[in-house]
C-alpha cells in the first residue's frame, strides 16, 4: 500500500525522564520557595487552564443552541447528483450479539448497489461472528466477509488495513459491529466530498440502548453533549471536528497517501484526524448523517473503553503537538484548538491534581495565589454541564432525563481515575494493545433476519 509507513510507527511510548523532571521540579521548587508558595503557583495555573476549558464550553454550547436545531431539519439538502463509488467497512471480533441485526442495517443502505461495496472483517472470533456473516454473506452476494487468523494483530486497525485490498472505490466508511445506520447516511456522509479540500467526514451517533442500565443512561445523555454540542460547536466555530472512527467516511486517494489506519494506536480515529488535517486537508461533521449505537452498561465496561480512549488520546498528543505547532496548514487560532482537544484527556488528570490542592488546602497546607480568591475551579464542571443541558433540549429529550445529569458526579469521578491511570501507564511506557467493548445485544433499531442453529 502507498505510504503504508506515513503513521508516526517507532516513537516510543515510554516517558519516564520527563516524569522525574515533575518530580525534580516540584521538589526543587519546594526546597527553594517553600510548600505552600509552589502548591498556590500550581492551583493558579491549573484554575487558568480550568477557565480556558470552561469559555470553550460555553462557546460550544451557545453555537449549538443557536444553530444545530436549524441543520437537524436540513437532512436532505444537497444529495442528489453525486455518487462516487463507496466502500463499507466493519471490523467485527466476537460480535454474535449484534453482528446480525448490523449486516440488516447494511444492507438496508440507500445508495445504488454498482458503485456500493461492503466489507465486513470477522477478526479472528471465537464466537459464532464468522458462521453468521457466512450465512449472510451467502444469502446476499453484495456483502464480502474476511476471515483474519486469531492473533492476526493490528486491532481494529488492522482490520480494516486488510479490507483495503482489492478495493475499488473513492470513499470509505467505517461503521462498528454495534452499529445500525440510517438507510440515509450514506448519502448525507458522501456529499461533503465535493469539495476537494474534505479528507474526512463524521456522522452523529446516537445510543439505542439508554434504558438498558444508569451507565447506560449516562453515556446516552454524554453522546447528546458530544456530538450535539460538543462536535458541532467545534465545527461551526473552527472548522476542526474529528474523525470519529465509527459513522465516518474518508476519501480513499487519502487514506492511501496516509497508509491506511496506525496499528500502532488504540485510538486510530484520533490518529487519522490529525494526519488528514496535517496533511492539509479537513475533516466535515454532518449532524443529520445518524446512526444507532450501543452504550456500555457497566462501570467495568466503562472503565475498558475509556481507558482505552485515555490511552490512545493521550498518545495522540505526544506524538503529534510538535508537528501541529510547527504546520503550515494551520492557523494560529486552529493550532490553538487542536492543543485544546488534544488535551481533552489530560484535562481529568488536572482535576484530579486540583482535588488533591483541595484537600491541602483545607489542612492549612498551600497559599491561595489571587486568581483562586475566584472560585475557577467550578467552570470546570459548569462549562460540561452547559454542554449537557444544551443537549438535551436541542435533542429534545423528555424533561424527566434531566434527572441524569447527575450521574455524571460519579462518572467523572470514575473518569479521573481512569485518565490519570491512563496517563501514567502511558508515560512509564507499560504495555497496551487494542481491547474491544463488550456488547449486550438487548436492543436493535432493526428486525433481526436470522433465527437458528447459526444464531
Amino acid at each position: 500500500m502507498q505510504g503504508r509507513h506515513s503513521w508516526r510507527a517507532g516513537r516510543p511510548e515510554g516517558h519516564r525522564v520527563a516524569l522525574l523532571l515533575y518530580a525534580a521540579a516540584f521538589v526543587y521548587g519546594c526546597s527553594v520557595f517553600g510548600v505552600d508558595p509552589v502548591l498556590g503557583w500550581i492551583a493558579g495555573a491549573l484554575n487558568i487552564v480550568f477557565a480556558l476549558y470552561f469559555f470553550r464550553h460555553l462557546a460550544f454550547a451557545v453555537a449549538a443552541a443557536r444553530w444545530a436545531g436549524a441543520d437537524l431539519v436540513a437532512a436532505d439538502v444537497d444529495l442528489a447528483g453525486y455518487e462516487p463509488k463507496v466502500a463499507v467497512f466493519v471490523g467485527c471480533k466476537n460480535e454474535a450479539l449484534v453482528v446480525d441485526s448490523m449486516v440488516t442495517a447494511l444492507l438496508a443502505l440507500d445508495y445504488p448497489a454498482d458503485r456500493l461495496t461492503l466489507v465486513v472483517v470477522d477478526d479472528g472470533s471465537d464466537d459464532d461472528t464468522g458462521a453468521i456473516l457466512d450465512v449472510r454473506a451467502a444469502a446476499d452476494p453484495r456483502l464480502r466477509v474476511l476471515h483474519r487468523a486469531p492473533g492476526a494483530g493490528g486491532g481494529k486497525s488492522g482490520a480494516l488495513n486488510d479490507a483495503l485490498d482489492g478495493v475499488d472505490a473513492e470513499i470509505v466508511l467505517v461503521f462498528d459491529a454495534d452499529h445500525e445506520p440510517d438507510p440515509y447516511v450514506l448519502r448525507r456522509l458522501v456529499r461533503h466530498f465535493r469539495d476537494p479540500k474534505v479528507g474526512a467526514v463524521m456522522g452523529r451517533c446516537i445510543i439505542r440502548n439508554g434504558q438498558e442500565s444508569t451507565m447506560a443512561t449516562t453515556v446516552f445523555v454524554d453522546f447528546l453533549s458530544g456530538y450535539l454540542v460538543n462536535e458541532y460547536g467545534r465545527q461551526a466555530m473552527f472548522e476542526l471536528p474529528a474523525y470519529g472512527g465509527a459513522n465516518c467516511a474518508v476519501r480513499m486517494s487519502t487514506l492511501r497517501a496516509l497508509g491506511g489506519w496506525n496499528p500502532e494506536t488504540v485510538t486510530e480515529d484520533t490518529d487519522l484526524t490529525l494526519r488528514v488535517l496535517l496533511r492539509g486537508q479537513r475533516v466535515r461533521y454532518d449532524v443529520t448523517a445518524v446512526d444507532y449505537e450501543e452504550a456500555v452498561i457497566s462501570a467495568r465496561r466503562f472503565w475498558t473503553q475509556r481507558y482505552r480512549w485515555a490511552r490512545g488520546h493521550q498518545k495522540c498528543f505526544r506524538d503529534y503537538w510538535r508537528p501541529i505547532v510547527r504546520s503550515r496548514h494551520l492557523s494560529v487560532v486552529e493550532k490553538c484548538e487542536s492543543m485544546m482537544f488534544l488535551l481533552g484527556y489530560h484535562v481529568p488528570v488536572l482535576t484530579g491534581i486540583g482535588v488533591v490542592l483541595s484537600v491541602l488546602r483545607a489542612f492549612g497546607i498551600g497559599d491561595q495565589p489571587i486568581i483562586g480568591l475566584l472560585p475557577l475551579s467550578m467552570l470546570l464542571f459548569v462549562g460540561p454541564l452547559a454542554e449537557l443541558s444544551v443537549g438535551l433540549l436541542v435533542g429534545r429529550v423528555e424533561r424527566r432525563a434531566a434527572w441524569s445529569l447527575l450521574g455524571f458526579l460519579p462518572a467523572f469521578a470514575l473518569s479521573i481515575w481512569i485518565t490519570s491511570r491512563a496517563y501514567v501507564d502511558g508515560m512509564l511506557g507499560r504495555p497496551y494493545t487494542w481491547v474491544k467493548t463488550t456488547r449486550s445485544g438487548s436492543t436493535s433499531t432493526v428486525a433481526p433476519a436470522l433465527t437458528g442453529s447459526a444464531r
